[in-house]
């Protein structure tokens, strides 16, 4: 695929603030242009206003899903050729058939790692892409080490306000808000390091999508997590 000599576009659309700033994290070594929305509609619009060259897109959104845009796009005249990278904590059969479906050129789950993401981007655009596209300076470990830590300090600042989401899905035994900050906490803290939030939100989805499943044992779950969560307040308190 030839970009000429145009500074190429990735937009990504992702309403979780961790995912968007670990992907432009992720790529801040390669001579590429990321630009991040935090919803569908909002996403649909930056795509038609800038014409980016890639999509990462995320399946569970609120206001228009990953699935429903990735539609809308594939039907625009003059978005229906860009390719779209599908990232998701739902990369079960089904899923994949509707993404694969609506015109999905890959999938990938959360959480994501740099080596994941770059593979996937040079699967799609081509298998030098990248390469061809690193910028002269490299960074030192120092500075990788640096980028990690602000990933990590977004991810901490959401915490009070992550808490106070589950706690009044709970209240309101709403599992459709529950899902939604369950699936973005997945990604989010399997991003930054914190697999034992992301296995538990796992579990969390899990009962919840299951018809079996009793609301007592939806709060179990949910009040494990959110300890686990006050556990990581309380060891940076220290």
């Amino acid at each position: 695929m030839n970009f000429e000599n145009d500074k190429v576009k990735i937009l990504v659309i992702d309403d979780a603030d961790v995912i968007r700033n670990s992907l432009k994290k992720f790529l801040s070594e390669y001579d590429v242009e990321v630009i991040t929305c935090n919803d569908g509609l909002e996403g649909l619009q930056s795509a038609v206003e800038i014409k980016p060259q890639l999509i990462i897109l995320d399946l569970m959104m609120p206001n228009l899903d990953g699935i429903r845009l990735l539609r809308v796009l594939k039907v625009l005249e003059d978005l229906k050729r860009i390719p779209v990278i599908i990232i998701s904590g739902h990369t079960d059969k089904t899923n994949v058939m509707a993404a694969m479906e609506a015109g999905a050129e890959k999938i990938v789950s959360k959480p994501l790692t740099k080596e994941v993401l770059v593979k996937a981007i040079n699967d799609v655009l081509g298998s030098n892409f990248l390469a061809n596209t690193k910028k002269l300076a490299q960074f030192s470990s120092y500075e990788k080490d640096l980028m990690n830590k602000e990933l990590k300090k977004y991810f901490i600042n959401t915490i009070v306000q992550k808490k106070e989401t589950i706690k009044q899905s709970l209240v309101n035994k709403n599992k459709d808000l529950l899902k939604l900050i369950v699936h973005e906490l997945k990604g989010s803290s399997g991003t930054v390091g914190y697999t034992n939030v992301s296995e538990l939100c796992r579990e969390i989805e899990i009962v919840v999508l299951s018809p079996q499943s009793t609301w007592l044992q939806i709060e179990n779950k949910c009040q494990l997590l959110l300890g686990s969560l006050t556990e990581i307040e309380t060891s940076l308190a220290k």
